[in-house]
C-alpha cells in the first residue's frame, strides 16, 4: 500500500496575527493581545502574539497576568473578521485540493490529504506545505506552521510538538521517526488527546513516556481506560487507522443543539429566569430554522463561585417531538421553578435540546383537537416569520419586551460570535 501523506496546517496566534495585519504591523514582532477591555482584567486573552510568547506570556492567560513592565497593544475581539480570514485561507486550499481532501479542525487549523496531488503537482509533501504556507502569508499576511505525517495523528503531533519550534515552522514524522524522536518526550500532556487526568493515572504506575505506554501490559491499560486504551496504545506506536475519508463519512447516531453562557455578574433567581427564557426563545428559533424537533431539553444552572454549591441539573420531557416555543418554554421553566435554588446567585446557564431529528411536519400524537393543531401551526408560522425578518434586517431587528429587561442579554449576545464581539453590528 502506498504511504499516505497528510498536512496539518495551523495559523500562528491567529486572532492576534489578524489584528496585527489589519494595523499594518508585523505579527512576529508586535506585542499584541486580543481581549475585551470592557471586561475586567480577569478576562482571558483570546490570543497573544508570537513576540509576547517569547517574553514568557502564555497563551490564554488573563490580562492581569501579563507583566506590568511589558508594553503591548490590546485589540478588541472581532470574531467576524477572523471568520472572514479563515474563509479566505480555506479558499486558498480549495485552489489546489478538492474539498473532500480538506478537514477544517478548528478556525485556525486544518488537515489536508495530499497524497493524490503530489504526482499531479510533481512535488513532495514538504514542498507542498511550504507552498501553501507561503501563499497564506503572501495573500493575507498571516504566518502558518505545518506538521506532515503518514497518518493524521503523526501530522498533528509533528505540528504540536515539533513544527511550532522549528526554524521554518515545519516538521515531518513517520512511525520510525516518531519512535526515534518522541518516544522519550515529556510531558505526556504535550501529546494530542492526553490530558492531565490520563497523565496522572499513568504516572501512578510509573508511566511517563509514549515508549513506556507502548511497552506497558495491555491488560493494565484496558483496566485503566477501557476501550479508550486501544487508541492510546495505537498512538503510543504512532499508528492511526482513521482517514480523512472516514471523518467525512461519519454520521453521528444522535445530535443535539445547545446554548450556554457565563453571566458577567451574579444573577438573582428572577433574573436567571429571564436568561433561561431568552435562551429558549433562541433555541426554538434555531430548531425551526434547521427544520429539527426535540422531545427532551436539559437545563444546567451553575451558582456563584463564592458558594460551594453543586450545579442544578434537570430535564424536561415533552409529550411529543416539537420545535414550538409555546410548548418548550413552559415545560423548561417548570423545571427551573422546581429545582433551582431561589436564594443563591446564578452565574452560569446551559440548555440542550437532546436527540434532535428532522421535522416531518406531522404531530406524533392524536390527542389534539383540530383547533389545538391549528394553534400549533400558527405558532410555527409566526416563528418562521420572525426568522425571515431577523435574517433580512439583523438579529436585533425584532425583539420581545423580555429582551429589553435590565437583566436580559440577548441584544448584546446578538452582536457576538462565540461569546465575543463580532466586530460588526448584528
Amino acid at each position: 500500500m502506498k504511504e499516505q501523506a497528510y498536512l496539518c496546517i495551523d495559523l500562528k496566534s491567529f486572532y492576534a496575527s489578524v489584528e496585527c495585519v489589519e494595523r499594518g504591523l508585523d505579527p512576529m514582532a508586535t506585542n499584541l493581545v486580543v481581549a475585551d477591555p470592557e471586561r475586567s482584567d480577569k478576562t482571558i486573552c483570546l490570543a497573544v502574539s508570537p513576540s509576547l510568547k517569547k517574553l514568557g506570556v502564555r497563551n490564554r492567560c488573563r490580562v492581569f497576568e501579563i507583566p506590568k513592565n511589558i508594553k503591548y497593544i490590546m485589540a478588541v475581539p472581532r470574531m467576524q473578521k477572523y471568520i472572514d480570514y479563515a474563509a479566505a485561507i480555506y479558499g486558498i486550499y480549495l485552489r489546489y485540493l478538492a474539498k473532500e481532501d480538506i478537514h477544517v479542525y478548528s478556525i485556525d487549523e486544518a488537515f489536508l490529504a495530499v497524497t493524490p496531488y503530489l504526482p499531479l503537482y510533481k512535488t513532495t509533501p514538504g514542498e507542498m506545505a511550504l507552498f501553501l504556507m507561503a501563499k497564506i502569508t503572501e495573500e493575507l499576511g498571516v504566518r502558518a506552521t505545518c506538521g506532515i505525517g503518514t497518518n493524521l495523528y503523526l501530522a498533528k503531533i509533528a505540528l504540536d510538538i515539533q513544527a511550532k519550534h522549528a526554524p521554518d515552522f515545519i516538521a515531518a514524522l513517520d512511525e520510525d521517526r516518531y519512535k526515534k524522536t518522541l518516544w522519550q518526550h515529556m510531558p505526556l500532556t504535550d501529546f494530542w488527546r492526553i490530558g492531565s487526568g490520563i497523565a496522572s493515572r499513568l504516572a501512578h504506575y510509573g508511566i511517563y513516556t509514549m515508549e513506556q505506554i507502548a511497552k506497558a501490559p495491555e491488560d493494565l491499560l484496558y483496566k485503566l481506560f477501557g476501550i479508550d486504551a486501544e487508541l492510546l496504545i495505537d498512538h503510543a506506536w504512532g499508528r492511526e487507522s482513521t482517514t480523512l475519508a472516514d471523518i467525512k463519512a461519519y454520521k453521528p447516531q444522535s445530535r443535539s443543539i445547545s446554548q450556554g453562557q457565563v453571566l458577567m455578574r451574579d444573577y438573582s433567581f428572577t433574573e436567571g429566569k429571564i436568561i433561561v427564557k431568552e435562551m429558549l426563545e433562541l433555541l426554538c428559533l434555531d430548531l425551526v430554522d434547521k427544520q429539527l424537533v426535540t422531545r427532551t431539553i436539559t437545563l444546567y444552572v451553575g451558582y456563584s463561585h463564592i458558594y460551594a454549591l453543586p450545579a442544578t441539573k434537570g430535564t424536561a420531557q415533552l409529550p411529543f417531538a416539537t420545535s414550538m416555543n409555546d410548548l418548550i418554554i413552559p415545560a423548561v421553566l417548570k423545571i427551573y421553578d422546581k429545582l433551582v435554588e431561589k436564594r443563591i446567585p446564578i452565574r452560569r446557564v446551559e440548555l440542550c435540546c437532546c436527540n434532535v431529528r428532522p421535522d416531518k411536519g406531522l404531530l406524533e400524537m392524536d390527542l389534539f383537537t383540530p383547533k389545538e393543531e391549528a394553534a400549533l401551526e400558527r405558532n410555527k408560522d409566526l416563528q418562521k416569520t420572525v426568522l425571515r425578518i431577523k435574517k433580512r434586517f439583523g438579529k436585533n431587528s425584532l425583539l420581545k419586551a423580555l429582551d429589553l429587561e435590565t437583566a436580559a442579554t440577548t441584544r448584546e449576545r446578538n452582536k457576538q460570535i462565540g461569546g465575543h464581539k463580532s466586530g460588526s453590528e448584528a
